[in-house]
């Protein structure tokens, strides 16, 4: 273990830590991160594997010492930036207890623990699933082992280069099996939720998505409206390009469409290659399943008959299990909630991206300009003069040296603090997202911004992705923000329409 000393940096200190042989899933490292920024004094903090790319990250957020510069693939770097030195020696301490928290709550019994992936296997004859999350650098090496080891993967790591994807998709798909990711948050197994996924109920509809978020979406309002689910097989952002060419939208299809316990299948993606969307359209007819298709934002497709084509993620839901969800009316009171005059845009801000692209397609759809930093076809791309917005905060813009929204609300709410100061903004539109991995109360994190802001700030518009399972509670989190003054709707299409209405209100 090396430690650097803290260096002066704009009247704060930044310090480094580095620890040889240490390696944890990045979604612990990224809540143990949280925690340490939490302390008194604080500024930033960030626990990261010392990979080129998250060393990169700790640069340009300005963490890095001389001797996390050092700091190679197996070593784990701790950055803070305090007020002073004791400061940072307090934080460096509180991640060392952290650090050590799994190994002391480990059962004495446990006394071997397999070393590799080939020594697990020997023990769990029966298993056919490996769950890689390690720095990107190293994930398609331990993919690949888990492959040619007879296992169905899911590489929860990101930053693995699209070649790598490429190869490995490629391999599995001669053997026979399926790889999900990389970059793949949401998975749902026989109703075993992994990473960023939701307590759901079980049934016959399975999911395939090239989006965490979207699978998250429409297998909670799924569980909402009585139906349940099968599988939810996340199969990376990147699936559906050409470059990938939906290999593994092709396996997952294959495995769903012989599971008996399989009636219906929903397709979830951001805009797909229009060349694979077309080869994946011509499998689903081959199928005696029934589909409801949902590629957010893309051009209109021929379906086969079998299939049937939504524009919203609300939509494929209601069609999976053929009932409506009923938004809920305002009651508009005196007229308060209203926004007030001269305000005249909406600003979203989004942890999910799909989520995001959703809301892009309710203002496509009622014929409102908007902008986006991650624009499907039809939006603008986002710039300082624009109108609307709905930002994805999740992009790596805004992620670089922090966690993601979903774990870390302090993401959002320095954005959510200047929406709610401008004097321009009607409505703030937000996307509240729990489950396993997630905040473990992000609603509160709101609730607080809330109740520091000005009493004339802009209407504020919510909807909860999740369902009451949950370990937050979808209801507890609904509650909480009703009661700080937001306007809830039940799903998250129905906030921007509501979004839309209320801003149509104003005289």
């Amino acid at each position: 273990m090396g430690v650097g000393k803290a260096t002066g940096c704009d009247m704060s200190v930044v310090f480094n830590q580095v620890r040889t042989g240490v390696f944890l899933d990045s979604v612990v490292l990224m809540r143990i991160s949280r925690e340490l920024a939490d302390l008194e004094g604080i500024e930033e903090a960030a626990l990261m594997i010392g990979t080129p790319s998250n060393l990169a990250i700790l640069e340009r957020a300005g963490l890095l010492s001389e001797l996390g510069r050092q700091a190679g693939g197996g070593d784990l770097v701790l950055a803070v930036r305090a007020r002073d030195a004791a400061t940072a020696e307090v934080a460096a301490t509180e991640a060392e207890r952290a650090l050590e928290r799994p190994s002391r709550t480990r059962s004495q019994a446990e006394t071997w623990q397999p070393r590799t992936l080939r020594s697990a296997c020997s023990v769990m004859t029966d298993a056919n699933f490996a769950l890689v999350s390690v720095p990107g650098d190293f994930a398609a090496a331990e993919a690949r082992k888990a492959l040619r080891l007879g296992l169905h993967v899911m590489i929860f790591s990101d930053n693995v280069p699209l070649e790598e994807e490429v190869a490995l998709k490629r391999e599995a798909a001669e053997a026979g099996l399926l790889v999900m990711g990389p970059d793949c948050g949401t998975v749902i197994i026989g109703g075993v939720p992994l990473a960023f996924a939701n307590q759901v109920s079980r049934g016959d509809i399975g999911l395939i998505g090239a989006s965490g978020t979207g699978i998250q979406e429409v297998s909670s309002l799924i569980t909402r409206l009585g139906g349940g689910v099968s599988h939810a097989l996340g199969v990376g952002g990147r699936d559906l390009s050409d470059a990938v060419g939906g290999s593994s939208t092709f396996a997952a299809l294959k495995l769903l469409n012989n599971d008996p316990g399989t009636r219906h299948v929903v397709l979830i993606s951001k805009p797909p290659s229009t060349a694979v969307a077309k080869s994946i359209l011509t499998e689903v007819a081959a199928s005696d399943k029934t589909f409801s298709i949902c590629f957010i934002g893309a051009a209109p497709l021929s379906v086969p008959s079998n299939a049937t084509l939504l524009r919203t993620l609300k939509a494929a839901a209601e069609h999976a299990v053929g009932t409506s969800i009923n938004a809920v009316a305002k009651e508009w009171g005196d007229g308060s909630v209203l926004p007030g005059a001269g305000r005249s845009r909406i600003v979203g801000l989004f942890c999910g991206g799909t989520l995001a692209a959703e809301a892009q397609v309710v203002f496509i759809d009622e014929a409102v300009s908007v902008a986006s930093n991650a624009p499907i076809p039809g939006v603008s791309q986002l710039v300082a003069a624009s109108h609307h917005v709905l930002v994805d905060l999740g992009d790596d813009s805004y992620t670089r040296g922090r966690p993601h929204p979903m774990i870390d609300p302090t993401v959002r709410e320095g954005e959510l603090v200047r929406a709610l100061g401008d004097p321009t903004v009607a409505v703030v539109l937000l996307d509240v997202v729990i489950g396993h991995g997630a905040h473990v109360n992000p609603a509160s994190a709101i609730a607080r911004v809330l109740c520091k802001a000005s009493p004339d700030r802009p209407v504020v518009i919510a909807s909860v992705t999740g369902t009451k399972r949950d370990p937050q509670d979808r209801d507890a989190q609904a509650s909480i923000l009703r009661d700080a003054g937001v306007l809830m709707a039940l799903t998250n299409a129905d906030a921007a329409r509501l979004a839309l209405t209320c801003l149509s209100l104003i005289d």
